[in-house]
């Protein structure tokens, strides 16, 4: 800031600069709005920006302001904002020079009371059940026996030992706990991995995969359980391959999860009640039935008994049912010694008549003629074997041809590869010409814009700089005290001095104290 009054000036107004200016009025508006607390509807939220920040504004039916939330921030927060959503925004107000605009820095957010998180709650429901997330059609049946039973909830509180109790009581099987958040920062994101790493495990693998899972929690207020109507946690448990029991607080307490889950228990230990039948009733039953299919079996072996016995009384006796075979087999062996007889006959007149058509002449005009077959058939071979070997040597020829004619087309080939080769070299020398260029040119614009920013140039105007015995600037004559030795800084050199006097503030400039002071007041510019 420059006081040098100026002859040609209508007023003795001290000049400031715009970014002067800018930064009075962004200390100004930052000291007297270090800590509000606002309420309005978040409007144009995209999500965080790849930066990790969350930049959109909160509005109401006659105002808004522009808002932001930091990344460092934005991961500790209990709610993430989301469009249309009416919170309580607390943090301080601050400007952006670079515009000329102002905005609120959130540090912390909550919803505008329970009414806003039931209503968020119910448009919630509406989004997820239109793509069919509660539909009754997705949901499975619970195994009647499983071997496997997954539970994700705390591994400290008493809803993991009622659990374990109820089960035990009922009928123990192999329990495998997921320990996770229930509530607070990050609760949703465990629960929904805890279901995704069940879905994950191998059936084989060292790690059994549960044949049911219960997602629990006990009771408690509507904040308590907002991270069971998280999306991220619905869409979990609707996805999950292993039937699922929600079990979050009491009976009258409902979640996202329990529409999205295949069964829904009142209380934990309802859940355990609905993933185990009762071992003791089982056996009573197995019993039970069992003495049912032993009385059964005596009663049909009975019958069977009674049945093959008045069969057997209508059946004839063995005389009678051998009598007619062994007639049969009587004429059969009587007639057995006939009939070779006749047939040793028959089979010597066939053998006469065969051997009276075997003669010489017979064999020997078969021989001949096998020879004559046998010659014409050598003859075709010995034609094929020489067509054979002629078209051997005509592709033998052919060869011979296509080797001979192959270094010319080598040296075509070369000739062309050295002509494009000289064509790449030619342009790559072009393009780094055009790349220099460029380079230089962008170079150039950057000692440009450095020497404007050179406080070299202010110091042209007729300005100094003081420096101390250190070589550091010296901003406050409050800094220097009698007897020191300092360097004036000129446009053209530097020259050295001696101070005379201590260094007291001048009149009208306050010594910092711990608490900000406010803005000295200039005319109407505050």
């Amino acid at each position: 800031m420059s006081n040098v009054f100026d002859g040609d000036s209508p007023t003795n107004l001290a000049e400031y600069s715009v970014s002067e200016l800018s930064g009075s009025i962004k200390r100004t508006v930052e000291t007297a709005f270090d800590q509000v607390r606002v309420r309005g509807e978040i409007s144009g939220y995209r999500g965080p920006h790849s930066s990790g920040h969350a930049y959109f504004a909160l509005k109401d039916d006659r105002a808004r302001i522009d808002a932001v939330i930091w990344k460092g921030t934005f991961s500790r927060l209990k709610f993430r904002p989301e469009e249309g959503m009416e919170v309580i925004a607390t943090g301080k107000v601050t400007t952006f020079p670079g515009s000329s605009k102002y905005q609120i820095v959130i540090e912390t957010l909550e919803p505008a009371g329970a009414g806003a998180l039931m209503a968020l709650i119910e448009e919630r429901k509406r989004k997820l059940g239109a793509e069919g997330l509660f539909d009754a059609a997705r949901k499975k049946r619970l195994p009647f026996m499983p071997g496997v039973i997954g539970v994700v909830t705390s591994p400290t509180g008493a809803v993991i030992r009622d659990i374990l109790h109820r089960i035990s009581d009922r009928f123990p099987v192999h329990v495998l706990v997921w320990p996770v958040k229930v509530q607070g920062d990050g609760s949703g994101e465990e629960v929904a991995n805890a279901i995704r790493g069940f879905n994950a495990l191998e059936p084989s693998g060292a790690i059994p995969r549960p044949d049911v899972l219960i997602v629990a929690r006990g009771g408690g207020s509507l904040e308590d359980l907002w991270s069971f109507n998280d999306e991220i946690v619905v869409r979990a448990a609707a996805d999950s391959a292993i039937p699922l029991i929600s079990a979050v607080g009491h009976e009258t307490d409902w979640t996202l999860i329990d529409y999205a889950a295949d069964v829904r228990a009142p209380t934990p230990t309802g859940a355990a009640e609905m993933a185990v039948p009762v071992k003791a009733e089982l056996e009573a039953q197995a019993a039970a039935l069992a003495a049912r299919l032993q009385g059964c079996m005596n009663r049909q072996m009975d019958q069977r008994r009674q049945s093959v016995r008045a069969l057997m009384r209508a059946l004839p006796s063995l005389d009678q049912l051998l009598a007619l075979p062994r007639r049969r087999f009587d004429e059969a062996a009587i007639g057995l010694g006939r009939g070779l007889e006749l047939n040793t006959i028959n089979k010597r007149r066939g053998f006469e008549r065969v051997a009276g058509h075997l003669r010489p002449d017979v064999l020997s005009n078969r021989i001949a003629e096998r020879r004559q077959t046998l010659n014409e058939r050598m003859a075709r071979a010995e034609r094929m074997v020489e067509r054979l070997i002629d078209r051997s040597k005509a592709r033998v020829d052919r060869a011979e041809a296509i080797l001979a004619s192959l270094p010319a087309r080598l040296k075509t080939r070369t000739d062309r590869g050295r002509e494009r080769l000289g064509n790449l070299s030619r342009h790559a020398d072009t393009a780094v010409r055009h790349q220099l260029t460029r380079a230089r040119a962008e170079l150039s614009a950057q000692d440009r814009v450095l020497q404007s920013l050179s406080y070299k140039n202010v110091l042209k105007r007729g300005y100094a700089v003081i420096r101390d015995e250190d070589n550091r600037p010296v901003s406050q004559a409050a800094h220097l005290s009698a007897g020191m030795g300092i360097a004036i800084e000129f446009a053209d050199g530097r020259v050295g001095a001696m101070t005379t006097e201590g260094g007291a503030p001048p009149a009208g400039v306050k010594k910092r104290s711990a608490k900000p002071a406010e803005p000295p007041k200039q005319g109407s510019l505050f």
